[in-house]
């Protein structure tokens, strides 16, 4: 590659010519040299299967859930929020869950 690499009386030279167009229009072209350098070739977009919605899942899935290991049954889950909330809301009284911190009880 035969780049120029300009002098610095060259850059007052064009600073002074054209009130600067041309020192502008030369970095401008410096700049085009260079992004034209580093273009990656264009990649083809991956096709989505025919009838896909945007966002959806394909047909016949789903999105994966929680490992049954994680199932906590509902008065489980009913008891430890309404325990939370009394920590967090009454922290003096005890909410009778068997749960609580002794200095509240």
């Amino acid at each position: 590659m035969n780049d120029f690499e300009p002098e610095v009386d060259d850059i007052r030279a064009m600073r002074r010519e054209n009130g600067g167009a041309d020192l502008r229009a030369f970095l401008r072209q410096q700049i085009a040299n260079g992004r034209s350098r580093r273009k990656q070739p264009a990649v083809k977009p991956v096709l989505k299967p025919p009838g896909h919605k945007p966002g959806a899942w394909p047909p016949g899935c789903s999105p994966p859930g929680p490992p049954p290991e994680r199932q906590i049954p509902a008065h489980v889950w009913a008891a430890a929020a309404r325990h939370y909330s009394n920590e967090t809301n009454r922290p003096d009284q005890p909410c009778g869950c068997g749960n609580c911190r002794e200095e509240t009880r």
